[in-house]
């Protein structure tokens, strides 16, 4: 299925396709702070609809994760890495996707203080 995102004031915009079955809620300090529930996909199914140069990137303790967010708004709509085989992920912040029953996904916890 294919789902269309943004950020909160719309300068960033993507789709993203694959099947949605559940997120991921992590403790480690960024996520905490965002709230986020994250949805790992390949990298190559999320698509940008604007240019890359409206988005800003942050990127903290061991640098391996691209943390993408909207300079004007301050929302964080994905995160791009790699996962351990080497293969480009992003990482999607299901809220904000359109059209999702957020309250309906099955949420699995991780511990990433701990990494």
């Amino acid at each position: 299925m294919k789902y269309s995102g943004s950020c909160h004031c719309g300068n960033v915009k993507f789709e993203v396709e694959g099947q949605l079955d559940g997120v991921m809620s992590c403790n480690c300090s960024m996520c905490q702070r965002k709230g986020a529930l994250m949805w790992f996909v390949p990298r190559d199914a999320l698509s940008l609809q604007t240019p890359e140069e409206k988005l800003a990137t942050y990127t903290f303790n061991k640098h391996v994760i691209q943390h993408r967010f909207c300079p004007d708004c301050g929302i964080h709509p994905y995160g791009e890495g790699s996962d351990r085989q080497g293969n480009r992920m992003a990482a999607v912040n299901v809220r904000c996707l359109d059209d999702v029953a957020i309250e309906s996904l099955a949420v699995k916890h991780v511990d990433g203080r701990s990494f």
